[in-house]
Order: C-alpha cells, then sequence, then structure tokens
C-alpha cells in the first residue's frame, strides 16, 4: 500500500503556479453572461514578464463583443508559499489570491464597486486554464465569465 501511494504521489501533478504560467504569451477565449443580456464573447490576448522584484507584469488586450479592444495590466507578487496580491487596472484596492494545488483562487472589487471572485484551475495539459468569474452587487450575482486560457509560449 505504501508503495503505491508513493507511486500515486509521484505521478501527481504539481502545483498551479500562476507567475510561471502567465509568463511569455497565453490567449483566452471566453463567454461572458451578464443578467438580463444575451451572452457575448470574450477574447483576451495576454503578454506577461517577471520583474527583477520577483512580479509578473502581464499585459492583456481585451475585446468583449463587438467592442474595440481595450488594454488591462495587472501585476501580481508572491507573497508567502501560495500567496499572492497585487493590482490590475480594473480593479479598486488590491487583488488578493491563494493557490491551492492546481486551483488559484483571486479576489478583488471592481472599478464599478462589484465583488469579484474568480477561479482558474490549471488542467491536466499544464498549458490550460479553466477561468471562471463572478461579479455581485449587493450579494446578487449579475455577471459570469467562463474561459479557456491557452499557454502559447
Amino acid at each position: 500500500m505504501l508503495l503505491f501511494l508513493a507511486l500515486a504521489g509521484a505521478t501527481a501533478a504539481p502545483a498551479f503556479d500562476p507567475l510561471r504560467f502567465f509568463t511569455g504569451a497565453t490567449r483566452g477565449t471566453a463567454q461572458l453572461k451578464v443578467i438580463l443580456r444575451a451572452a457575448k464573447p470574450v477574447t483576451v490576448r495576454g503578454s506577461g514578464r517577471r520583474q527583477p522584484d520577483g512580479a509578473l507584469v502581464l499585459d492583456q488586450w481585451v475585446t468583449e463583443g463587438s467592442k474595440p479592444p481595450r488594454p488591462r495590466h495587472w501585476r501580481l507578487w508572491q507573497i508567502a508559499p501560495g500567496r499572492y496580491t497585487g493590482t490590475l487596472t480594473d480593479a479598486r484596492g488590491p487583488v488578493t489570491g491563494a493557490v491551492q494545488g492546481r486551483t488559484l483562487r483571486l479576489s478583488f472589487t471592481s472599478d464599478g464597486g462589484f465583488r469579484v471572485r474568480q477561479t482558474l484551475t490549471l488542467q491536466p495539459d499544464g498549458r490550460t486554464l479553466a477561468n471562471r468569474l463572478e461579479a455581485r452587487r449587493f450579494g446578487i450575482r449579475v455577471a459570469v465569465l467562463t474561459e479557456r486560457i491557452v499557454k502559447i509560449d
């Protein structure tokens, strides 16, 4: 039994490292469903780079439906094993996050005052994330984004 457990542990995938995953190019394809509106396609092109202080700077171009692309910028630091903090151009105040196994959970308040919870789960191929973002106002879920993010390089 111990040998089986040791072998199972040896083949288990490593914990998700979001700083490593988002370094380089990524591409996301998503659907955004806002309450009382039809779902819209969303695409996100990302380019991440590490800074000398260890931070990840992630520049993204977000295209929502037929709107022109808009820039979005993240800056994320690891503050303890599995714990992150950062900034986002679409957020009021800090972004906080924690990794548990293959899942990163992020929380922040949007510029519009929505409480945002984002769950990114690394898929078995190690190059794809499943992203689910929920925005709430007064405790009511007002928007859900479901996305597939692929590491390009």
